[in-house]
Order: C-alpha cells, then structure tokens, then sequence
C-alpha cells in the first residue's frame, strides 16, 4: 500500500499580501488551498514563513491523527457513554461499587463535562487534566481525583475492547497524585478512657469492636452470632451490612461478603470481648423471652441490635458517635478513626506493620504501610541506636547526648518498655 503523501507547500505574494499555500492531495490529485497570512507582501517575510510553518505543521498532525472512532455512529455524549456502560457492570460488581460509580459520574463528571458537550470522538488528555483542576478547586483531594480517574479510565477500556475505540485517550493522562493521608486516633489513654464511660452505654459495643479489633463499621453491624467461635475462641469478619443509593431509593444491603478478600479474617477472641459477648448474648435472650412476638427473630441473628431484636441501622454509628465523643469532652473524631486508634495501639505495642495488616484486613501491605509508617516509632529507635557510630568517630567518645546518642536512646526505650501493651 503507497505511502500516503505528506503535506507541502510554500510562501506566495497575490494581490499585496503573503499567502501559505497548502498543497493537499485527494485521490492522487494535488488541490491547493490559499491561506492569507494577515501580512502584506510589503511586510516581513520571515513572519509569513513562520506563519507557513505553523500551518503546516497543524495540517500533517491532523492528517495523521489516528482516527478514534470506529464507528461514526457511536460518536455520543462522554455522560451519556459512562451511563451506558455502567449498565454493563450492573451485574457484575457488588451494589455498593455500583452506587459509588454511579455517584461519581452524576457528581463532578456529569457537572464538568455535560455543559460543554464532550464526545467521546473529540476528547483530549487536556480535557481530564482541566477536570481535576475543576475539582481541585470545589475542595475534591488529590485521592478522590484518583478515584475518578480509574474510574473513566476502565470507562474507555471498555470502549477500546468492544471496538467503539481505536484507543484509550486516558493513556495519555497522568493519575492524579494520592494524598498521603494523616489518620486521626485517640491514644492509648483516651482509647481506654473513653471505654470506661461508654460502659454502660448501647454504643459500647461498637466501641469496643472497632478500638480491639479495628473493625469498619460496616463490619460491625455485620457481626453475626454464627461468627463467634466460644470453644476455639475465635470471630470471624465474614460479613458487612451497608447502604447504598439504587436507582433513587436508600437500601440496606447484607452481603455475605467483606470489604476485599483480605477483610476475610479470624482473630484470636479476647478474653475481656468473649466475656462482654457472653453478657449481650444473655441481654437478647432476656429481651427475646420479654418481648415475645414483638421481637425481630429473623435479624436476631446479629450482635449488634436493639432491645427488639433489630439491627441497628447503617447510619446510626457514623452520626451517633462524633456527637457522643464530642459531649463527654473528647475530640471530635470519626467512628473510623478507632480503626486508626487500633492500629496505633498496636504499632505502640511493637506489633510489625505486616501482623497490623492482616489483623485490620487490608488488601494491600502499601495501605497499612503508607498509613502508619509515620506512627511507627520502634523502628526509628532502631535506626537511631543505629547511629551511635557517630559519637566514637567525629563527634567523639564523650558526647553522649547527642541525637542518636546513648544517654537519648536509653531513656526513651525504658519508657516505652515500661508501658503496658495496648491490649493487656
């Protein structure tokens, strides 16, 4: 197949103005086209031949601009294509990740791309940089733009695959940095304050999941009787109840699924917990014989419910509990933040990051470690007795209180010895 011919051309003078003229082939057959520099022919030539260039070089990048669509008949609306193809993931991804896409894509994308018309055909890697901007300035950080941003990537790949594209323009576009996030936690003084005076209180319980064993509080409302092993001693997260917004209306969702694969985990039952769920097993049955058929038997089956025997609702943990923490005189935290509380207890306790990951069921070691590297304290005492090098070289024999030195070192390992585990 012969070589398609590249465009040509060169400067002429016509009627007292320089013209760029374009050379374009059709068929075989040279057509020129007169394009007016907008300077006369008594005026700089240099100009008129920049001018030439300029045009010349837009000419061949648009003819050999690979053609994006396959088929000019699927040239529609970006929305309008993202709409369509979440519907394709409807039966394939868990509800709750189908919500979360579909909430994204009436938020911000719809927001940004709508007004001003974006097809899938004419869509640049200048358009996407410009809506993170956009974002950026309505307050969206850095990971959330990194959630977009996977998102109309998969979008397009689909796109490719079902041959609707030739190619991915996302390619071509940087993800958005991720935020390194600061997680907020109460210490080890607080976390076991606060279990005191919540003791007597119905929030207790979740409390105490998420602050020993880091659960989400998804996971907590999922925490069945079934998952409760008394003889081995062992609870198994096996189950999460959360809420999603589906085709306009709010629903509970129960899945005998977790978060990821990793979230899948059983944990040695401690001591102090297994009596506690000894005591709330012994309140429902008590409630059960009290309320008769009034008692829900059916969502019975979990351990965190009402004096009727109903699960607690979704919501309820995080907008009870910042209003609670708040008013017995704590800091304002997210019922997350325990999550946060228990990692930090443990990394204080000398548990190595990689036991930390399993115990809280991340999917990933990055996650844990780009968490709460920054908290892990031990190994920074590690690395700094490491350096007691520098007293017997330059710094000399008797300079000992040095940063890195004996008499720094010495102290702060007693302290932290003489604390309790987090966990005693």
């Amino acid at each position: 197949m012969r070589k398609p011919r590249p465009i040509t051309g060169s400067v002429q003078s016509l009627t007292g103005w320089y013209y760029a003229v374009i050379n374009m082939y059709v068929d075989g057959k040279r057509k020129q086209d007169w394009v007016n520099t907008g300077i006369k022919s008594t005026g700089s030539r240099r100009k008129a031949a920049q001018f030439f260039q300029e045009e010349l070089v837009k000419r061949n990048e648009e003819k050999n601009k690979p053609q994006r669509l396959k088929d000019a008949t699927t040239d529609m609306l970006f929305v309008d294509y993202l709409h369509m193809w979440l519907k394709t993931k409807r039966t394939k991804i868990e509800a709750i990740t189908y919500n979360g896409y579909k909430n994204r894509i009436d938020n911000w994308i719809k927001r940004y791309f709508s007004p001003i018309n974006a097809r899938l055909s004419t869509l640049e890697p200048s358009d996407f940089e410009d809506f993170y901007n956009s974002i950026y300035d309505d307050g969206a950080s850095g990971t959330t733009a990194l959630y977009y941003h996977r998102l109309m990537k998969q979008a397009l790949s689909y796109a490719v695959k079902k041959d609707i594209l030739l190619y991915n323009v996302m390619d071509k576009v940087d993800a958005s940095r991720k935020n390194n996030f600061v997680a907020s936690y109460y210490s080890r003084e607080e976390a076991m304050e606060l279990l005191e005076i919540a003791k007597d209180d119905p929030i207790y319980l979740p409390i105490l999941l998420s602050t020993y064993y880091g659960l989400r509080w998804s996971e907590v409302l999922g925490l069945r009787w079934e998952s409760i092993d008394f003889e081995a001693n062992t609870i198994t997260i096996e189950h999460t109840v959360t809420v999603a917004n589906i085709d306009g209306k709010h629903v509970i969702i129960a899945d005998g699924t977790t978060k990821t694969k990793a979230s899948f985990r059983t944990l040695p039952l401690v001591p102090s917990f297994r009596a506690k769920l000894l005591e709330v097993k012994a309140e429902q049955e008590h409630n059960r014989k009290l309320c008769g058929k009034s008692y829900n038997k059916a969502e019975s089956q979990y351990i965190y419910t009402d004096a009727l025997g109903n699960r607690i609702k979704p919501n309820y943990l995080t907008n009870a509990f910042p209003e609670y923490v708040v008013k017995n005189g704590f800091r304002r935290l997210r019922f997350h933040d325990l999550r946060h509380s228990c990692a930090s207890l443990l990394l204080a306790s000398g548990v190595p990051l990689k036991q930390i990951q399993e115990w809280l069921g991340h999917n990933d070691f990055a996650i844990t470690a780009n968490t709460y590297a920054h908290l892990e304290f031990n190994s920074k005492l590690a690395s700094a007795s490491a350096m007691t090098w520098i007293d017997k070289t330059s710094m000399g024999q008797g300079q000992k209180n040095v940063v890195g030195g004996e008499a720094l070192i010495q102290p702060t390992q007693g302290i932290m010895a003489s604390e309790k585990p987090a966990f005693a």
